[in-house]
């Protein structure tokens, strides 16, 4: 079996938060302590990387505690540095998404065993007609949603593939499959879930909060 390092990404700055969103109570426990926990049964260790300017004592129950850089692709290059390099799968996992499941970790590293796959991505068919539109606010064109995943985290990848599209781009990205894809790289989509949400805003803790009581029973 692949041995598999995470590296769970929490050094944004939280903008239309109103704060340090990772650091938000949820369940009584910070938040990107429960994505550092999900990442755990799958990964032989994990890397956290947090914001170069906050000084983090707890670990978090991480194996390595970095400093991130200005951008999200910026910081897991940081973390990618921590991950030893006879890793053979790297999961990214961002620590704004919580409540991913087992299930999530399960399929994206599945789909590895697939020897022409690269990289493998959660995604969810887009429930909105999405239109394509210029500068001045004018639509282009409409896109089928047949043809449309909204990407989650966690995203697995051969470490080598996920090195290499880092090194040969210095690029920011939106996530790792766009350098991924970048350097030729084949990536999948499996199935995410509507419960993977991305909290973004006070509203979506609120939500997160309702969604781990429901699962607490």
């Amino acid at each position: 079996m692949a041995e598999v390092w995470s590296i769970v990404v929490a050094g944004g700055a939280g903008e239309r938060f109103g704060l340090r969103k990772q650091f938000a109570s949820l369940g009584g426990r910070p938040v990107l302590e429960w994505a550092v926990e999900a990442c755990r049964p799958f990964s032989a260790g994990v890397v956290l990387v947090v914001p170069a300017d906050v000084d983090v004592a707890d670990p978090h129950g991480a194996d390595a505690v970095v400093p991130g850089g200005a951008t999200r692709s910026d910081s897991v290059r940081c973390g990618l540095a921590a991950v030893p390099a006879d890793a053979e799968v790297i999961v990214v996992h961002d620590a704004a998404r919580p409540l991913a499941t087992r299930r999530l970790f399960e399929a994206v590293i599945a789909a590895l065993s697939d020897e022409g796959v690269d990289g493998a991505v959660p995604g969810v068919a887009p429930s909105d007609t999405i239109k394509v539109v210029d500068g001045a606010g004018n639509v282009t064109s409409t896109l089928d949603r047949a043809t449309l995943a909204a990407v989650q985290t966690p995203q697995a990848f051969r470490a080598g593939v996920l090195r290499r599209a880092h090194e040969r781009s210095g690029a920011p990205a939106t996530d790792d499959a766009m350098l991924v894809e970048a350097v030729g790289g084949c990536v999948r989509v499996v199935p995410g879930e509507p419960g993977n949400m991305k909290i973004t805003s006070p509203e979506d803790l609120a939500a997160a909060e309702r969604l781990l009581r429901e699962r607490e029973g």
